[in-house]
């Protein structure tokens, strides 16, 4: 089959390799009908998370058909259309119990590695460095599913593929991302980023009956689609100061949620984008958008964190932190508590996921894919492939 394999920083290449195969009898073989980019991938291809290996089989936002199952998988039948999604977990554990699926126990075999870097291990991911398992991903034709009888959403409706793949990921992470801040009806919501997640964050926010919805970014097509696609206010970084514009939206309180939907490698007003810090430099990552939503937010507020980081952060904040008594949420999603419900309010006719697409590839233009995505070249928000 092919698949998109990382051979180093900025060198993604389409290779021709052997076919995913049952290596347990919880497994499931998929072949792939949609697959997209996440922006979280472009810290793999800027070279940002320890961990990654030549060869590595990247994505982990994708959706297909059954093709085979292990013995043990009664609830999926070959010819089955599922999302999967790309937090991988056992179902039976402590944590899965606790429906913390993204800290599941037990489906990271490399969980050894994580825990000298974190502590703890979180679950694995598909196709996210050996930290995470060394699970390969879904930018592929076929992709073995691990756990097969608790991740994969089996979807029996005529929605296309573009209106349910980003169950696999984004919508969902942009729902937790509100869901974490305990937002009340009637809150004012600020997110920084405007990219795909926080798009999501947006329409979520609304769903849950935020009064106000801030988007903060510098991007004119993201800013555009905030508006226009999401129904966001809008502060552009580079031709306001945050902080001050958003005291004057709020009367001086500040908001009640911030939202970090930018994670590693923010980049506070003059700082160019295309500058990457060099991974084994000891740069720390930038801690200009948490900085500054722990400045903006009002007293005793609330702030939600599913922006990726993939390294300590230097020069964070703790002390405004501390002392404005401010709360935090953050972490991987736990797809498998939000994937169900938020499939019905695609049925429902509340939310047309597709709406954040702007680029469609073939799979054997990945390469090219994300070099555009990287650059944010031709207002390149969002990437859908599809094996060619």
């Amino acid at each position: 089959m092919r698949a998109l394999r990382w051979h180093g920083t900025h060198d993604v290449r389409v290779d021709q390799i052997e076919d995913p195969a049952i290596e347990d009898p919880r497994d499931a073989i998929i072949k792939v009908s949609a697959t997209a980019i996440c922006g979280s991938d472009l810290h793999l291809y800027n070279g940002l998370m320890p961990g990654m290996r030549a060869g590595d089989v990247l994505g982990h936002e994708f959706m297909g058909e059954v093709v085979d199952t292990g013995a043990a998988i009664d609830n999926l039948a070959v010819g089955d259309r599922v999302v999967v999604p790309f937090t991988i977990a056992c179902g039976d554990c402590f944590f899965c119990n606790e429906r913390l699926y993204s800290l599941c126990d037990h489906s990271n075999p490399k969980a050894d590695q994580a825990a000298e870097a974190m502590g703890h291990s979180p679950s694995a991911l598909f196709g996210y460095s050996h930290l995470l398992g060394g699970i390969a991903g879904g930018q592929a034709e076929y992709v073995r599913v691990p756990y097969a009888d608790v991740g994969p959403l089996k979807v029996e409706s005529d929605y296309s593929d573009e209106q349910l793949l980003f169950l696999s990921d984004i919508y969902p992470t942009g729902w937790m991302a509100v869901d974490d801040c305990d937002m009340r009806p009637g809150d004012t919501v600020a997110i920084w980023g405007c990219g795909p997640v926080s798009l999501f964050a947006i329409r979520s926010a609304w769903m849950m009956g935020a009064g106000r919805v801030i988007a903060i970014d510098r991007i004119p097509e993201r800013l555009a689609m905030a508006e226009e696609k999401a129904g966001a206010e809008t502060i552009n970084f580079e031709k306001e100061d945050v902080y001050e514009r958003l005291q004057e939206m709020t009367r001086g309180r500040g908001p009640d949620c911030c939202i970090d939907g930018v994670g590693a490698e923010a980049h506070g007003a003059g700082d160019p984008e295309a500058v990457r810090r060099d991974p084994d430099s000891g740069e720390p990552n930038h801690p200009e958008a948490i900085n500054e939503m722990i400045k903006s937010c009002r007293k005793g507020g609330r702030l939600s964190l599913p922006g990726v980081y993939t390294s300590p952060v230097d020069g964070f904040a703790l002390n405004a932190l501390m002392n404005k008594s401010l709360s935090v949420k953050s972490g991987q999603t736990h797809m498998h508590a939000y994937m169900p419900a938020l499939l019905n309010t695609i049925e429902q006719g509340l939310i047309d996921p597709s709406f954040i697409i702007t680029h469609r590839y073939g799979l054997s233009q990945a390469a090219d894919a994300y070099a555009q995505f990287n650059a944010k070249e031709d207002g390149c928000v969002k990437v859908v492939m599809t094996p060619d």
